[in-house]
């Protein structure tokens, strides 16, 4: 319906807003501006403003989710074509020829519409295209098509071999349209490595088009996962999934999103997806990608409940609420449905056979880290954290279960515990009775793993029972050891009980030379307990400034709670040292040098504690328990990190994640990740760098850190990528990082430089405004600075986006902001910057209301910049004979001549600013004429400045030589500009160094100034 106070529509109205409709988003809003503007084309009387409307309302169904109305419009075209084909101009005859690849695309996915009428279809774009002289190729491809949706794969693969042979014309898909689907027909066959190399060009933007990319990006997801190329797999995801987000006519594309999340072990991410997205699920115009849509829900749901989350609530169909069981039903059924139409249509059961074959997929990795925030899935039994892998046992059942436990515990190995926990396990269900020393083990093991005392004194009961008295004594100590750190090193006795106990073990083994190992493990505890009473004697330790840093008494000597703690230590030292063989002693005597490390580091002796580590680090190697050897080696890393040490940090990380492998909790691995990210970035690792960035966000995920430690990581790993210029990438990890960064846990210089980034992304990306949008949030977080320099910068970023994108007034007052604050520091590159760029706005014809002002505040603005470098040259040149050179901005030679080369660009912008806001008028006219004499004395004077700079400012001089030749041949004045021309000319001869692609740009334009002298041409037709 049309608007009846709107006013009268001509072609030229309708074409413009026919463009307008074009550029709006694909959805229902656009569809019903496209049939209203049909109507405002039939009130026109004009066949070809009908044809135009038609044809433009055909384009926009087919890219939305009402592609079923698509046939109507073109039918009407079709009619009109064989009425009048003269009524067609060049252009909407290609676009109708076009259609029939649409209209041929279009019906398959429609199970209404028989098959035959497809076929006969088939045959007419035929007929049609032979008719105009157009090669088979596109409709070789349609049959294509058409031959493997019914599953003839033997039509197909004709169909698919004549395509590729048949000349390329006019009908022809494009490249990027083609590729994608020659590479699918190959990843369809599982001939994934053929499909990728044909996918490569559009991945890598050799060829693109509306929707490519982004289907290529979301059809290569699965084949790169399953050829193991899992990093190029997640840039593809995050920067396709990016392209068809809003894209409403993508719902296949989005649909392998999903698919690609629910088959890398990120369901909780392919939920997020569902949610985003509600209508895809009810949106029937195009049934086959709806089917498509359904079946990779029931493949996540599915997928959910065989995780044991079956009643999870999950984004769904609107108007109720659904459990993920609930909606696997749902899916899976309307999915089948629909298949089942068109398998019905189409006379065979191809479709619901691979639908089917879709929804039973199996996971293809198990965890494939995306580094993005997602809803965490709650814990359930094949997702728990990682546990100590234990070797399965060969056979022979319960003994073979109690012999693998007992060696486990005999190499104090971390998967002890679940050793005895099996075997208990297969006790149990035996009916057979355990010996009493291996219920001890089992209840030892269990005090270890819950840290309950109560459970310790109940072991060592067993033990003593067993017949195993020093056992029984260090079961008790672990058990004082647990009530220590509960309760506090010298409450309710522990620390008194745990001395006597030791002096005795101690005392056994000097009189008889026995029990060496009991009385190191006693030691040991011992010495652990002693070192919680140190931390728990605030009052009598020095305050120190920083972890690892010196304390501020600066002694070292510590207290006395101190020297006691380490004259415990090295008596456990020198104990184990007797025994350098005994792989037990060996591995006590590495915790020793952990613990005399602790205490390095309590006294401010940094570097004794990274010997100390280092020494703890390698003894538990030595000793056959490496996974020991974890917490020192990432101890050192801490340390070497503070001490700029990265060498020695990044090789300890590196050990620390390889010994500690799958005994690391959570938290750690994302600590330790990201300490190597941050390590291997300084050392200009950068790729490296990333995948632990990637796997510290993972991480803290995992680790119910996603908030603090997983935003930090995403924070650093968006910047990697920034650095690597994978933007698109960049900017999903920085926006998933985004809503978790806060002042007070990250601090706001954090939050500025993740703002700072994704405005860069966005800007990489083309999307200006929202590049402005996060410049300037940065910019009002900086403004509190002491230092405002970065307010500055992000203030003029954000003024050179808001122009880009079409908002001068924005723009203009953001420049505005920035030159106040370029000026209010000294800064008079970005002042007089910022004043050129308002001047621009100013005579810029797509700056609305701010070119309105014409060109005198223009000119003003101008003024202003050239009167700061002036006024800047005079500063420096005092400061450089009050105080000789410097470095620092506004002073010294070195910013004279960057002052100059400033000075000498804005003349010539000046010169160029001019001629753009003069207004018009022939050469002849006297008030052009002045204006064109004016700018002349402006690129005269640019040509000046840049000559006084000597060699390194030659281009610059040259090209606006070039310039003020055409502005004399514009005033007449032919030999002058020719003699410009020449002598550009002679300076470019012999020019061999990095300035020759600048001189050789500057001598082609002078040839071209010197020919068009030569014809004698108008005075007008010359270059500005």
């Amino acid at each position: 319906m049309t608007d009846a106070n709107a006013p009268a529509m001509d072609l030229g109205a309708l074409r413009a807003a026919i463009a307008e409709n074009d550029g709006r988003p694909e959805g229902p809003a656009r569809n019903a501006r496209a049939e209203a503007l049909v109507v405002a084309a039939e009130g026109l009387g004009v066949p070809l403003a009908v044809i135009e409307a038609l044809g433009h309302q055909l384009q926009v169904y087919c890219y939305s989710s009402e592609k079923d109305k698509m046939f109507v419009p073109f039918a009407r075209l079709l009619r009109m074509w064989d009425e009048g084909p003269q009524d067609f101009d060049e252009y909407e005859t290609h676009s109708l020829h076009w259609a029939f690849k649409w209209m041929s695309a279009g019906m398959l996915d429609q199970p209404h519409i028989p098959l035959a009428s497809i076929e006969k279809w088939l045959a007419e774009m035929e007929h049609r295209y032979r008719v105009a002289g157009f090669s088979e190729r596109a409709v070789r491809s349609s049959e294509h098509s058409v031959a493997l949706h019914i599953g003839d794969l033997e039509r197909a693969e004709r169909a698919h071999r004549a395509w590729r042979a048949a000349d390329r014309d006019r009908m022809s898909d494009c490249h990027a349209c083609e590729l994608h689907d020659q590479a699918w027909f190959e990843a369809h066959r599982r001939h994934d490595e053929q499909a990728l190399e044909l996918w490569r060009p559009v991945l890598e933007g050799e060829y693109t088009c509306a929707h490519e990319p982004h289907a290529s990006l979301a059809s290569s997801l699965l084949p790169l996962v399953r050829v193991g190329r899992l990093d190029e797999a997640r840039a593809h995801h995050l920067r396709g999934l990016r392209l068809v987000r809003e894209m409403e006519s993508m719902r296949g594309a989005y649909a392998q999103h999903v698919e690609f999340c629910a088959l890398t072990g990120n369901e909780a991410r392919a939920l997020e997806l569902l949610a985003d997205r509600p209508a895809y699920f009810t949106d029937d115009g195009q049934p086959r990608s709806r089917m498509n849509y359904l079946a990779v829900t029931a493949l996540l749901t599915e997928r959910l409940i065989e995780l044991g989350l079956g009643e999870r609530p999950v984004p769904g169909p609107a108007g109720r609420s659904w459990t993920a069981r609930e909606l696997a039903v749902h899916a899976r059924g309307e999915a089948v449905a629909i298949g089942g139409r068109f398998d019905e249509r189409n006379g065979s059961g191809h479709v619901g056979a691979e639908l089917r074959a879709r929804m039973a997929q199996r996971p293809l990795v198990e965890r494939l880290p995306l580094g993005v925030r997602a809803p965490r899935l709650p814990k359930v039994s094949t997702r728990q954290a990682v546990r100590a892998p234990v070797d399965e046992p060969s056979g022979g059942g319960l003994d073979a279960l109690l012999a693998e436990a007992r060696r486990l515990t005999e190499a104090r190995h971390p998967g002890a515990g679940a050793a005895w926990a099996a075997a208990l396990g297969a006790a149990d269900a035996a009916g057979v009775p355990l010996t009493v020393r291996d219920r001890a083990e089992i209840a030892d093991h269990e005090a270890m793993a819950g840290a309950d005392a109560a459970l310790f004194e109940r072991a060592a009961g067993l033990y003593e029972e067993a017949g195993d008295p020093d056992e029984a004594v260090e079961a008790r100590a672990r058990g004082a050891y647990v009530r220590a750190m509960r309760d506090g090193a010298t409450g309710a006795g522990a620390l008194s009980a745990l001395t006597e106990a030791t002096g005795r073990a101690v005392a056994r083994y000097e009189e008889s030379g026995e029990g060496a190992r009991h009385a190191a493990s006693m030691l040991l505890y011992h010495a652990r307990v002693l070192m919680l009473a140190l931390y728990e004697a605030p009052a009598e330790q020095p305050e120190r400034t920083e972890p690892g840093g010196p304390t501020e008494a600066g002694d070292g000597t510590g207290n006395e709670v101190s020297r006691t703690a380490e004259a415990a230590v090295l008596r456990l030292l020198a104990l184990t040292e007797r025994h350098p063989d005994d792989p037990r002693l060996v591995s006590r005597r590495a915790a020793a040098h952990a613990m005399l490390a602790e205490l390095a580091a309590f006294g401010g002796d940094t570097e004794g504690s990274m010997a100390g580590f280092t020494r703890a680090w390698q003894g538990y190697v030595a000793a056959g328990t490496p996974w020991f050897a974890a917490e020192p080696a990432s101890r050192l890393a801490t340390l070497a990190r503070h001490l700029e040490d990265l060498d020695t940090a990044t090789r300890a990380a590196r050990a620390a994640l390889e010994h500690g492998g799958a005994f690391l909790s959570p938290s750690h691995h994302a600590q330790l990740h990201s300490q190597l990210a941050d390590g291997l970035a300084r050392q200009g690792e950068v790729v490296e760098a990333s995948a632990h960035a990637l796997e510290a966000a993972h991480w803290a995920d995992e680790a119910d850190e996603g908030p603090v430690m997983g935003a930090w990581a995403r924070h650093q790993l968006g910047g990697l990528l920034i650095q690597r210029e994978r933007y698109a990438e960049a900017a999903e990890v920085l926006e998933a990082a985004l809503p978790d960064l806060t002042q007070e846990a990250h601090g706001d210089g954090t939050l500025v430089q993740t703002r700072w980034w994704l405005g860069d992304c966005l800007r990489e990306l083309g999307n200006h405004r929202g590049a402005a949008e996060h410049w300037l949030v940065a910019a009002d977080l900086a403004r509190a600075w002491p230092e405002q320099r970065d307010h500055a910068m992000l203030a003029h970023m954000a003024a050179e986006s808001l122009g880009h994108a079409g908002l001068p007034a924005e723009a203009d007052q953001a420049y505005e902001r920035a030159g106040e604050l370029w000026r209010e520091l000294g800064n008079p590159y970005g002042f007089v910057r910022s004043l050129r760029a308002r001047a621009w706005l100013m005579v810029d014809e797509d700056a609305g209301h701010l070119a309105e002002a014409g060109a005198a505040e223009a000119r003003e603005l101008m003024e202003a910049a050239v009167l700061e470098c002036v006024a800047a040259l005079s500063a420096a040149d005092r400061a450089t004979a009050a105080q000789g050179d410097g470095d620092d901005e506004g002073a010294g030679a070195g910013a004279r001549e960057r002052l100059v080369s400033e000075l000498a660009q804005t003349r010539r912008q000046f010169a160029e600013l001019l001629l753009r806001g003069h207004g018009g008028g022939t050469d002849e006219d006297p008030a052009v004429r002045a204006v064109f004499e004016e700018a002349l004395g402006h690129m005269d004077l640019a040509v000046d400045a840049y000559t006084s700079l000597g060699p390194a400012a030659r281009d610059g001089a040259m090209s606006a030589t070039v310039a003020a030749g055409w502005l004399l041949g514009r005033l007449g004045r032919r030999a002058e500009a020719e003699g410009r021309a020449r002598s550009v000319l002679a300076s470019s001869e012999g020019s061999s160094d990095d300035g020759a692609v600048g001189r050789a740009a500057a001598a082609v334009a002078a040839e071209e100034l010197l020919a068009h002298l030569a014809q004698g041409g108008p005075q007008g037709a010359g270059r500005r």
